[in-house]
């Protein structure tokens, strides 16, 4: 009986998936209306007794700047043109750290890992979260170009309480469109990812140190400019 339940337990949660599945494939011409993020942003504000709406803006990858697609390349996921959706070395990197000095798992994830959680999961560990996020990522880098993966990453990721995508925060922060964005500007939007909490004009000097590491590595990674 017990072995029944379970059986009728699992077919309900895999129908259950197999309904709410993402459709990668619309991703290749249409624009996400609202991520999971964005969702999860205005819920919170709303638990909190705030009417807050994410700021929250599309513009096609030819309105972005160059300097801000190389800044995030060169400050969260260098070989992004060269690996299928992960990076093998980096996550073994952190495998080693987490084993040697007894350090918590700290991230390794590539653009489109973090596409993929900001798009239709959530910031959790769970396993099967991972698993998910893994199955997902495949899918993007199988389905979409490069090019449109880094259109729709620079899109919907957060630059800042609530504000999504570089045109929301290149008009917030700077007041001119994402494709009048220069170096120093795309790398302090650059330097803030994935955090939230820094952003231009943030106090820590964390964030101030890691704008000025992501100018230097933009300074020895031009070579970077031919991949856009």
């Amino acid at each position: 009986m017990i072995a029944l339940v379970l059986l009728v337990a699992a077919l309900i949660v895999t129908a259950y998936q197999w309904l709410t599945w993402p459709d990668v494939e619309a991703l290749r011409t249409g624009e996400p209306q609202r991520t999971a993020f964005i969702r999860a942003w205005e819920h919170g504000q709303r638990q909190t007794g705030r009417e807050g709406r994410a700021d929250y803006r599309w513009v096609p990858y030819e309105r972005i700047s160059d300097h801000l697609k190389r800044a995030v390349l060169v400050a969260e996921d260098i070989d992004f043109f060269s690996h299928r959706g992960f990076a093998v070395e980096e996550m073994k990197t952190a495998l080693r750290a987490t084993v040697s000095q007894g350090e918590p798992p700290r991230g390794a994830s590539t653009l489109s890992q973090q596409l993929v959680k900001n798009l239709w999961l959530s910031p959790s560990r769970n396993p099967w979260r991972k698993v998910k996020e893994a199955l997902l990522t495949r899918q993007l880098e199988r389905m979409l170009s490069k090019r449109r993966i880094l259109e729709l990453y620079l899109n919907v990721v957060e630059f800042g309480p609530g504000i999504y995508g570089a045109e929301a925060a290149a008009r917030r922060y700077f007041a001119r469109p994402a494709s009048r964005l220069t170096e120093r500007q795309a790398a302090a939007l650059a330097a803030g990812l994935p955090r939230s909490a820094w952003y231009p004009g943030a106090a820590s000097r964390s964030y101030r140190l890691r704008v000025e590491r992501t100018l230097r590595r933009l300074k020895k990674a031009s070579w970077i400019a031919k991949e856009l």
